[in-house]
């Protein structure tokens, strides 16, 4: 039976670590070795790609983490900058900063717009986000399939202590976290619904993985999608273990600025903390597995009192052999925690 997968992701962190997965998956058909290994041959992966980054410019349809899932997939991600695609240019973006059409601090690629302009091109005929997507993927064999996490548009406000009301990329990319955000909002989200791609992979998977992604901005923008949260939970029937990688290692965000946003709410930029955010399932929560870095090993044992199983394991993507293994331990962690 081809065991089918479903991650959780947003952001850089959550492309190299699903990139992880494919690699952990192709390895273990091409040379397995343990039971482990033939149950993961050949499995199916599906992505939940976080939508609550995206946003309008320039009259263009965004969606940051989409792309850079696509890009990374694909192979046409510049790793260098960690965004964007490889051999950009960015004459179209300077020009369109020299008509005063979008921001200084926003620069978009050649190649990227391409990708942008096609996206809205299709948006404006008719077709769907998740039908678009599917049009955008079918030009690279990427070898897991993407769904957005809603078709419906759920852009992010902050809304920062001073009282300033902005879109989450000025605050992220302009501002770089820096204006302290008392709180996040998804417009438009009450009315959102999951993806029919979503969905029905949800309902048919054997196990779930939270992506190192933000938690709160990415993970927590997909969570927050009305009925997204009890389809997780029930996904494969509610037999599909889930299992998280945390985002935070020794107290401190892998990437970007988590901790501006885990502190808007008032969660502590630490791996249990993020643990307990998202909760023990067997106490109402989402996890039933928890990995933690090796520096974090101290924090085992109160996450394991708490019902998580948690483990300790080298959490830094350097390189896709390093993501592989990460990988393989976050679906180690979930065959070795199934649920009845």
């Amino acid at each position: 039976m081809t065991r089918r997968i479903v991650v959780l992701a947003g952001g850089v962190g959550g492309a190299r670590f699903v990139r992880g997965v494919r690699e952990a998956v192709r390895r273990a058909a091409e040379a397995p070795s343990t039971s482990a290994d033939a149950e993961l041959a050949h499995a199916q992966i599906d992505v939940v790609v976080n939508t609550g980054d995206d946003w309008w410019l320039a009259g263009l349809r965004i969606a940051p983490d989409h792309d850079s899932l696509l890009y990374t997939l694909s192979g046409q991600n510049d790793e260098v900058r960690g965004w964007g695609r490889l051999g950009e240019t960015e004459r179209v973006s300077a020009e369109l900063q020299a008509h005063g059409v979008t921001p200084d601090w926003f620069t978009l690629g050649d190649l990227d717009l391409g990708t942008h302009i096609a996206r809205t091109a299709w948006l404006r005929a008719g077709l769907t986000p998740s039908e678009v997507s599917a049009r955008l993927q079918a030009r690279w064999p990427l070898g897991v399939t993407l769904h957005p996490a809603t078709d419906d548009e759920v852009d992010t406000s902050v809304v920062t202590t001073a009282g300033d009301r902005l879109h989450f990329q000025e605050w992220w990319t302009r501002h770089r976290a820096a204006m302290p955000a008392a709180r996040f909002e998804q417009e438009g989200i009450a009315d959102a619904r999951p993806s029919p791609g979503t969905r029905a992979a949800l309902a048919a998977a054997d196990m779930v993985l939270l992506a190192p992604s933000n938690p709160v901005v990415s993970i927590g923008t997909i969570l927050s999608i009305p009925g997204m949260r009890d389809a997780v939970l029930n996904a494969g029937a509610g037999a599909a273990p889930i299992v998280g990688v945390s985002p935070i290692i020794a107290g401190a965000a892998v990437r970007g600025m988590a901790d501006a946003c885990l502190t808007a709410i008032g969660v502590e930029t630490d791996a249990a903390a993020v643990a307990r955010h998202y909760g023990a399932r067997s106490a109402g929560g989402l996890l039933d597995a928890w990995l933690v870095g090796v520096e974090d090993e101290p924090l085992v044992a109160g996450l394991r009192a708490d019902g998580v199983a948690a483990a300790a394991v080298p959490l830094w993507m350097r390189d896709l052999d390093s993501s592989a293994a990460l990988a393989a331990a976050a679906l180690a962690a979930g065959l070795e925690h199934p649920r009845a």
